[in-house]
């Protein structure tokens, strides 16, 4: 299962990334008003933050939240925040010394930009702070790695070109049973997107497809995917439920996501060391 990393909606207007139980919020985000956004335009760093070992006696859980203007990530371990920042899953990251990549850390820290960061912000936040305060260098090689392909099934695709007009925002996100919604993608951002919420390998785009797209997917998890809780009940069940994810994307997408082998771009750590002092 894809190690994904819980990003709670109200905070980055984001799907949740989740391999693990979703955390309470705390009163205060419960009950604060929601910050804006940030200018789409901004380029956010940490101006402040403080990185600390994780307290293991706590309850289980990872997560990336908003807390009013504070950012926090609870019990991540670097590897955790290294997919994260950068968007990857486990097999594409090599290297990095064992002893500190599976360390885990809190990280409390408040943008230097007013407002609440989009996802590729946040991203971006925490790829400058993994990089000013654990030195992190790496560089990039091609591998062969197992992996999904999207590619055009049996009788073409079934996809709506966007309404959006060029400039306009995009939209990735789902509720549990998995009903997604996808708003102006493109077929290389729905791959990248099934990747890092869905899917435990990489995902590759095959179908040629150029123009971006509105579209809904709805389907019922089987018992290893576990990014909705209580999935138990399975698709047979109930006779209305939706088919599962392969048969549910060929259905009402004409797309079919086939296992296959493919070239991806891996992250070689170079250098990486304990986190600098607060």
């Amino acid at each position: 299962m894809n190690r994904a990393i819980l990003i709670l909606s109200l905070i980055l207007g984001a799907v949740p990334h989740t391999t693990c139980a979703q955390p309470s919020a705390s009163t205060s985000a419960q009950n604060a008003v929601p910050l804006p956004p940030m200018p789409e335009d901004a380029e956010p760093s940490f101006d402040v933050a403080t990185i600390k070992p994780s307290d293991t006696s706590a309850p289980h859980g990872r997560f990336i939240r908003i807390d009013g203007r504070h950012v926090l990530a609870f019990n991540m371990s670097v590897r955790d925040l290294i997919v994260y920042a950068y968007g990857l899953q486990d097999r594409e990251i090599a290297a990095g010394p064992p002893s500190l990549m599976d360390r885990h850390f809190d990280v409390d820290g408040v943008p230097d930009v007013l407002g609440r960061p989009n996802r590729s912000q946040s991203r971006s936040m925490f790829q400058k702070l993994l990089v000013s305060r654990l030195k992190l260098r790496f560089h990039h090689e091609p591998r062969s790695l197992p992996a999904y392909a999207i590619q055009i099934a049996n009788g073409g695709p079934k996809l709506a070109l966007t309404t959006r007009k060029s400039g306009d925002g995009t939209n990735f996100s789902y509720s549990c049973p998995p009903a997604l919604t996808v708003l102006n993608y493109s077929m290389s951002d729905f791959a990248k997107g099934m990747q890092d919420v869905f899917l435990d390998k990489p995902v590759v785009d095959q179908t040629g497809l150029k123009n971006r797209y509105d579209f809904n997917l709805k389907w019922t998890p089987d018992d290893s995917q576990s990014y909705c809780p209580a999935n138990s009940a399975g698709p047979n069940q109930d006779p209305d439920s939706p088919p599962g994810m392969y048969t549910a994307i060929q259905e009402q997408l004409g797309l079919k996501l086939v296992p296959t082998k493919a070239t991806v771009q891996v992250m070689v750590i170079d250098h990486i060391e304990m986190p600098s002092e607060n």
